[in-house]
């Protein structure tokens, strides 16, 4: 969350992280996820349920449109901390799901690059990242892909992480396939 308004957002791997849990518990897929000023705007293909003939049983994919304010995305990480700590008091959370446990592993290595603005998206499992960084010669966006094989090697690894110091991300293995 924000430290102070026009600061850049802080702890990108738990604010992604609830908002994945969100995307998981609304199946939504081929996601894209706009940071803006008030939280964040993500849109995917979400499957609609509630279909009345046999042949739309199986239900119908559409685009929808979310917007998460920084209020949301605190409820969701206080929903999540909660959710973690008593795991069998939520009837069917035993694990992350996919979102939940990819936009963790992504938003880890966004908070090492401190970027001013954060977008992605996702097209079956890869992911592409476009980051705002600021420097002396000023800002520019850069361009970074994690594929799915780099996303799943992350997901593998976080244990590890979770207990070791940081390194820098471009050099750690499982780092992004491309970083432009």
């Amino acid at each position: 969350m924000r430290i102070y308004d026009g600061s850049p957002r802080q702890d990108f791997e738990e604010v992604l992280r609830s908002i994945g849990s969100v995307l998981d518990q609304r199946g939504m897929r081929e996601i894209s996820v706009t940071e803006v000023p008030e939280g964040f705007i993500v849109q995917g293909l979400a499957l609609d349920q509630a279909g009345s003939t046999w042949t739309e049983s199986f239900g119908q994919q559409h685009k929808e449109t979310l917007t998460f304010v920084d209020d949301d995305i605190a409820r969701f990480m206080e929903e999540g901390v909660a959710r973690r700590a008593k795991p069998e008091a939520v009837p069917g959370y035993d694990n992350p799901g996919h979102y939940e446990a990819s936009l963790r592993v992504i938003g880890h290595f966004i908070d090492q690059q401190r970027p001013r603005d954060v977008f992605l998206f996702e097209q079956e499992g890869a992911y592409v990242l476009r980051l705002l960084m600021t420097s002396q010669a000023g800002a520019k966006h850069v361009l970074v892909e994690f594929t799915r094989e780099d996303v799943d090697g992350l997901i593998a690894r976080a244990p590890a992480l979770r207990t070791a110091p940081s390194a820098p991300a471009a050099t750690a293995p499982g780092a992004p396939a491309t970083q432009k």
